[in-house]
Parts: C-alpha cells; structure tokens; sequence
C-alpha cells in the first residue's frame, strides 16, 4: 500500500483536487482531503510541488507505422534538401537494412521550399530501395530502385507521378503497403516494442492505434491486437482495424472499425488535397472526396447496426461534412444511445457538422500538434485557405457544443508527446481551452473513447491505479508555461513502468493465448 500527498488532480467529472490518494494492489482505494487512520502507517510518498494525474492516452497513432519510423531516419529538423540528403547518405553507410525508410521532410520548413525528387535521392542512395514519407504521412517520394519495385502496382492510381517519384493519395497507400510488407515480423514486433517504451516515457498509458496497411490476410491487425494482449506490464492497447469491410471486423471479434486509409474521407492540408467546399486560395482545387456520400452512408450504417463504434478521418469541411451526414443517417436508420463514434482530426468542421456532433453524440479526435506546426506553418495554412485558416481547430467552440474530445499525435506525423497536446489545447488564441478541460482531453477522455472509463482514467477509488506524476501543478501555472512541465514517472497498476524486455514473439504468443 502506498500512499500520495500533494496535488492530486483527479481529472473526475467535476475535477476534484484532493491532498491524498492511496493504492493497494494496483487498484486506488481512497482520494481525499482527510487520511483515514488505517492508511497513516502505509508507505508515504510526498510529491511537493509535483502533482499525480491520470496517465495520458494517445487516441490516434498509427502505431505500427511509427514503430518502423521511430526505428528510421527521421528528417523532420532539417532546414534544407540539401541537409536531409546528407543524413541519408549518411544513415544509408550504417544502416543494414534491404528498405531505406525515412520520415519527416516537409517542403514548408526547408530553403528549397520544395520536396526532394527521385532524381536526388538517386544521388545518396541509388542501391537500395527508398521510401521517403512526407510530415504528414500522405505523401512520399520514391528512389528509382523502389519506383522499379511497385510501378506496376501504382502506375494506375490517382497521385502517381513517375518523373518526380511523389506518390500521393491511393498511389501513395499502394506505395505504403509494399513498403510496410517488406519488414520482417520479428524485427517489426522489436520495433513496436521500443515505441511502446517510448510512448510510456511520456507519460501514456494508453494507445489507440489504427491498423489495417495491407499486411496478406491482414495479419498486421491480428499482430497488434495480439500485441496488446500480450502485454504485462500494464500498458493497454486498443485497435481500430482500418476498413470499410464490417465482416473481416465481425470475425475478428473486434468491437471497433475505422482510422485513416481505407477509412479516409480525404487527404491533408500538406497535399492540398483535404476536401474542401469551397476552392484552395487562387485555384479551382477542392481536395478529393475518396467516397461518394452513398457509399460513406451505407458504410456507417451497415457498422453501425453491426455494434461497432466507427472512426473516420476528415480534415477539410467538405469531409467533416461527409462524416457527420453520413454518422447522424445510421444513427437515424438505427439508434444507438451510447455507440461512441468518432471524427478524426476535425480539422475544419462546419456548422451544420458541429450540431450534428453536439446532438448525436459524436465525438472528436483532435490533434492539438498540428497547431504552430512547424512542418506545416501558419504562414503556409493562410496562404492556401485564407481566412479559412483562422477557424482551424476550434477546440473552445466543440467544448461549449457539448462534443466530447480526446487528444492524440496521429504519429508518426507528430511524436506523441502530450505535454505539447496540453499546451497547445491551451494556447489556442480565442479557441484555448482552461487547463483543467484540457488535462481531461488528454488523459479521462481517451480512456471514455474506448469505453475504458468504468476501470481506468480518473483517479477515483475503485479504478486501476494508471497514473502519472508531472514536475509541477499544471492547474497552478500560466498556460503559456505549460510547456515547461514533465513527466517524471509512469505508474501502472501502481508500479513503475516496466521496459519491454522480453522475446518479441513470446509476447505475442501470450497474446494469442490469451481470453
């Protein structure tokens, strides 16, 4: 038994601070101002000026995808072409791998203002195939040697440029699943293991991970939940199987469906290919609509009536548009009280879009990060949406809507790092939320998401003991200071995070085991 004095913030649903929590046997047994007698004795930990939280959720990471990129070459700092070229021809002389993989160049943040070519990537790396992603995960450019590789497959998909090597929209998922089927299983699971690592070193306890890149039989689903559930060490893992077929989830067993890819209304800014109302500044581009609105429709009503909780990804207003149309018709078609479905990014909704959230039930998975970004800055986002830009994110707006939010890092695009998330949710101009909102967005509501909330997520007796001690009080410090804050330690069940040390594949044979 142990027991806590200081700041607890309880992130309950009237935000309850209290000066005690304890725990026993991983489970919270008392939060309160006055400590029963038969708690004095046990062990006492002070935390000061510190504070204990619920620890952080991550409700939209790509996990397997940024597993693989965390284990790259990430680009994402450099300040020219001219400088990520030299770090590929560098990573390329220690690096043993048949695939190059980098991430992160963004033609936004460098002097060139352009993303690098085929051509250039010949240059540094002409031997082996190379896969360089875009920041935003929806684009990349291929070497010549993995251009050879999948021509065929793509050369007849929308987004396929062959003189350039940018592949974009359903070329550049075509590009994705040749790639990410090139990894070896046992070498991908090691990976997934050190991000796991990483995401608990900041704070996350929790990951909402979106799967289904075209694995053979989908195997790449079946290895993450079997991932999950082999985990013993208290991080919990969620996922969300990316397709439009409700019966490959049905037989799976699985209670959710959706992400991005083949559950993508659209693309991203980055492309300027977000769907959009009304034409990019200076163009008659509107973005692509992947779907029509039948198929969308019959899509969430077919799952809808199936129990499953859908996620769909939407950021420009004309696929917000679409997602909530579609949601609110099954919902008509077949009425669910508490079916939790959700929009990701809701970058830039509408106003028909964000009643119908408020009146449905609809909830948001947001990514704060994507604000002040500076692999897609502000001065690129005005120049391509006008005025447009300024109604970007409005997190105030969704809150006074009653539409429930949760946070995550849509990694690998950003890293997940939810001391960024709560800044940023904070420091949004007019749309910024109060501290103790936005703390719930980044821990009780991810938890809430995934129906979680009865075992996990706040810090209330009863519920499993995943916590998180930050160096200070976020509730006691200005919001533009709240990027100074850290994460200290990662408690689950009550004890220190345990780094996932074992044979891969014996985790992942638990979990295949396991009820």
């Amino acid at each position: 038994m142990k027991v806590y004095e200081g700041a607890i913030l309880t992130c309950d649903e009237k935000d309850n601070v209290f000066r005690y929590l304890a725990e026993d046997g991983g489970k919270i047994v008392f939060t309160g101002n006055e400590l029963p007698a038969k708690y004095e004795n046990a062990e006492r930990i002070f935390l000061g000026k510190r504070a204990l939280i619920p620890s952080f959720v991550d409700s939209h990471i790509h996990f397997a995808s940024f597993a693989t990129f965390l284990a790259g070459l990430n680009v994402a700092d450099a300040e020219s072409n001219s400088q990520i070229l030299e770090m590929i021809r560098d990573f390329v002389k220690g690096c043993g791998d048949k695939m190059i993989i980098a991430f992160g160049a963004s033609p936004h943040s460098v002097a060139e203002k352009h993303f690098v070519t085929r051509k250039q990537l010949d240059e540094v790396c002409p031997d082996k195939p190379l896969f360089m992603v875009k920041y935003d995960g929806h684009t990349c450019v291929v070497n010549t040697k993995l251009l050879e590789k999948i021509r065929k497959k793509a050369k007849n998909l929308r987004g396929y440029h062959e003189e350039t090597g940018e592949m974009n929209q359903e070329a550049f998922f075509a590009v994705s699943d040749y790639v990410t089927n090139s990894v070896s299983i046992p070498k991908l699971l090691r990976n997934m293991q050190k991000a796991a690592d990483f995401m608990a070193s900041r704070g996350i306890g929790m990951i909402h991970t979106v799967s289904g890149v075209g694995f053979p039989l989908d195997i790449d689903v079946d290895m993450e939940k079997w991932f999950g559930k082999g985990l013993s060490n208290g991080l919990q893992l969620r996922v969300f199987f990316q397709t439009m077929d409700v019966e490959k989830v049905k037989r799976r067993n699985l209670p959710r469906i959706g992400g991005c890819f083949a559950t993508a209304l659209d693309g991203c800014f980055g492309s300027e290919d977000a769907a959009m109302l009304l034409p990019y500044e200076g163009s008659e581009n509107k973005g692509v609509l992947y779907y029509s609105d039948e198929k969308v429709a019959d899509f969430c009503k077919k799952a809808n009536r199936a129990g499953l909780q859908i996620e769909m990804h939407a950021i420009g207003d004309a696929a917000f548009d679409q997602a909530t149309k579609a949601l609110k018709a099954a919902l008509d078609d077949f009425p669910r009280k508490d079916h939790r479905h959700t929009i990701i990014h809701a970058c830039l909704p509408t106003e028909e879009g964000i009643r119908i959230c408020g009146e449905y039930g609809i909830g948001l998975a947001v990514q704060s990060a994507f604000i002040d970004w500076p692999q897609e800055p502000n001065d690129y986002l005005e120049r391509i949406l006008g005025e447009r830009a300024k109604k970007l994110n409005p997190f105030r707006t969704y809150d006074e809507n009653k539409i429930v939010m949760s946070v995550g890092s849509d990694g690998p695009c950003t890293a997940p790092d939810p001391i960024n998330w709560l800044y940023k949710l904070c420091n949004n101009g007019e749309e910024s939320l109060p501290v103790q909102k936005a703390l719930r967005i980044c821990t009780a509501n991810g938890y809430h998401q995934t129906f979680d909330e009865k075992e996990r997520g706040s810090l209330e007796p009863g519920k499993i003991a995943d916590m998180v001690i930050l160096s200070e009080n976020p509730f006691e410090m200005e919001a533009e200071k709240l990027c100074n804050l850290k994460v200290e330690k990662l408690l689950l069940g009550g004890e220190d995070y345990k780094p996932l040390s074992e044979n891969p594949v014996k985790q992942v044979l638990r979990g295949v085991f396991s009820k």
